[in-house]
């Protein structure tokens, strides 16, 4: 059961807005809140897309990672703090709120690396960071409180309906943000795809501001300041240490993350105590009595590691084995997208007409392994038809799980709880995608490397020894630097091409040969002598450069009949050298392709055991019948529509 009515709970302040609000008034407030929650989705989408040519015009390739990190660090820690200051003040006042500094976030994040800002923080690089820091500040609040107003508005029976628009709005910002970002970035600057938010904030500010009502629980304020602060305590460091841990460069036994993770745990045991004795808490310890609560959250903290891990190894798969461009990457997964967004809407709808939302999350869980299942038979050799019909497949799993565990945790708490239980779901997927992610990178950090290097020597057989000779060299290359290939890899490195290749050593044996004309040229036998000496040319050419006469190169006749022996042995030379270089570059790609797709799918294998979690979590769930229209009311009572203003 969830806790009792707290004593600073007043009544006569709670209005039921499904009831009191006229649907066009629904529906205003709906398009701002959505327009809302979409710069919050869009904004993860159309950044990374970006980011490499922000990492190389701020020059900040080493703090790449933190613009993404920062931002998940800000807005994972403020999620449950959101979620609870939306109940006692009301969801209207913390939406603008966070609208207005997460526009400002932008705005400043378009401007990192102006001159204006000289060296600000360090030069314009960590400028973006702190900026990015901003954004995820005000970022949680879209997040957070967007999911709780469909419950303050929408009477019981009809929120699956347009929770499943929320699901779709993820779903459609993952499809629109790689192709904005990419064309503004190409056409623009990197810098508009921080300042295309504004637009898109002020009109959902005007929205907001306009037409929605406060939206008040009836809580009377009392913050709970300690439960706040340690709330950010625990997170912050836990989040650190995972993103640390999974880095070559620390480790999960170095010192730094291990006090990381001291502190979060130390925090995380005095929250507990404080929540269990503040009146008024951010979290409420009462709500993990509620059994839909309790195994809902644990549900969407397995899901949201399923979750995100799809979406990431995935589109390194893309890169990595079925050769997709960086850039594109995160179009590849639009037919995952697409199923997510069906099974989203279809599933909202479907729970609306029936009542019942239980065998429904049942039945896109089973869907989510069997979509796993398929991606842990992903090969080297899969066809792409393939990968996009097990990508539907997944995204057809995961699309009921985004609205459906709202409604189901909505539905089950009090009118004063829905604030904060929505946002601690939102918060408890969060960890989840971050410690999925995490131990997920971890996996492929451990045991990439290995399988490219295994492959390699295994393709050494039967090879000509020259052949050889360039694998050995690159497994050990592989081998002593496995930390940085798999976080290359990661970070969607793909390697030169075979072109790029090629024009090297054309390159290298045009300089050498060109040094050897040079010298024969110049008719100084001690000019001609130290190029023969040269260790660096190969030892066949030197042996048959020693034979020269040094007389030979003192007379014009002699100098054009060498010059022509050096002509054809360089292009004799240059033609060995590339079908070597051939060899060797489609056995390397070969044996790292097979080892991607074989690291990839052993994590979708995990994954099939994740959502398997989550399925157990999700079966001793109450089947609730979700009320009918102006039932379930929970104590809340019409009040004067003068209340309802902010």
């Amino acid at each position: 059961m969830t806790q009792a009515a707290p004593p600073n709970l007043d009544p006569k302040d709670r209005i039921n807005y499904a009831e009191v609000l006229d649907f066009p008034t629904k529906r205003l407030i709906l398009i701002g809140t959505l327009l809302g929650l979409f710069l919050a989705a869009l904004d993860q989408t159309i950044v990374a897309t970006a980011m490499p040519r922000i990492a190389k015009d701020l020059n900040g390739l080493n703090l790449y990672s933190w613009v993404t990190t920062i931002y998940l660090l800000a807005s994972t820690a403020m999620v449950p703090i959101y979620g609870k200051l939306s109940d006692i003040y009301g969801r209207k006042r913390v939406l603008l709120f966070g609208i207005v500094v997460f526009l400002l976030g932008s705005a400043l994040c378009g401007m990192a690396g102006e001159s204006f800002f000289g060296n600000l923080f360090g030069g314009g690089m960590m400028q973006l960071i702190v900026f990015r820091g901003l954004q995820g500040f005000g970022g949680a609040a879209l997040t957070s409180v967007a999911f709780s107003i469909i419950a303050d508005i929408f009477a019981p029976a009809e929120r699956g309906r347009y929770q499943g628009l929320f699901g779709a709005v993820f779903g459609l910002s993952s499809v629109i943000g790689p192709l904005l970002g990419g064309f503004l970035t190409d056409n623009v600057s990197w810098r508009w795809v921080f300042y295309v938010n504004l637009p898109i904030g002020l009109i959902a500010l005007y929205f907001i501001a306009t037409k929605m009502p406060r939206l008040a629980s009836g809580l009377k304020p009392k913050i709970d300041y300690i439960g706040a602060i340690l709330v950010i305590v625990f997170s912050v460091p836990l989040l650190l240490g995972l993103t640390f841990g999974a880095d070559s460069n620390y480790g999960w036994t170095s010192p730094t993350v291990l006090t990381l993770f001291a502190v979060s745990v130390v925090a995380l045991i005095a929250f507990l105590f404080v929540e269990s004795r503040h009146e008024s808490p951010i979290l409420p310890l009462t709500l993990f009595h509620n059994p839909t609560f309790a195994w809902g959250v644990l549900a969407r903290f397995f899901i949201g590691a399923a979750f995100l891990g799809a979406i990431l190894f995935l589109s390194l798969y893309l890169v990595n084995v079925q050769g997709v461009s960086a850039t594109k990457a995160g179009t590849a997964t639009i037919p995952l997208t697409m199923g997510l967004i069906f099974g989203a809407v279809m599933s909202g709808q479907l729970a609306s007409r029936l009542g019942y939302y239980k065998m429904l999350i049942i039945i896109g869980l089973c869907l989510m392994m069997g979509g796993f299942f398929l991606l842990s038979t992903l090969t080297a050799d899969t066809p792409y038809v393939r990968v996009i019909l097990y990508m539907v497949v997944l995204g057809l799993g995961i699309g009921p799980a985004l609205p459906l565990f709202n409604l189901a945790i909505q539905n089950a708490v009090k009118p004063w709880e829905i604030g904060v239980a929505t946002s601690s779901g939102q918060f408890f997927q969060q960890m989840g995608s971050t410690i999925g992610t995490a131990v997920f990178g971890a996996i492929l950090s451990a045991t990439l490397a290995p399988g490219i290097a295994s492959n390699l020597k295994a393709a050494e057989t039967g090879q000509p020894a020259a052949v050889v000779a360039q694998l050995e060299s690159t497994r050990q290359k592989i081998t002593s630097a496995s930390g940085a290939s798999a976080n290359a890899s990661r970070s969607g490195s793909t390697g030169p091409t075979f072109e790029q290749v090629a024009a090297q050593i054309t390159a290298g044996i045009n300089t050498q040969f060109s040094s050897i004309s040079a010298a024969v040229k110049s008719g100084d036998p001690a000019k001609f002598s130290a190029v023969v000496n040269n260790p660096a040319l190969p030892a066949q050419l030197r042996e048959g450069l020693s034979r020269i006469p040094a007389q030979a190169i003192q007379s014009p006749q002699g100098q054009q009949q060498i010059l022509n022996t050096l002509k054809t042995s360089q292009t004799t030379a240059t033609t060995a050298a590339l079908k070597v270089a051939r060899t060797t570059y489609d056995l390397s790609s070969r044996a790292t392709k097979v080892a991607f797709a074989s690291t990839v799918s052993r994590i979708y294998l995990i994954s099939i055991f994740v959502a398997l979690l989550a399925l157990l979590a999700v079966l001793p769930m109450p089947n609730l019948r979700m009320p009918k229209k102006g039932e379930g009311g929970g104590g809340e009572r019409p009040g004067a529509l003068a209340a309802m203003e902010g």
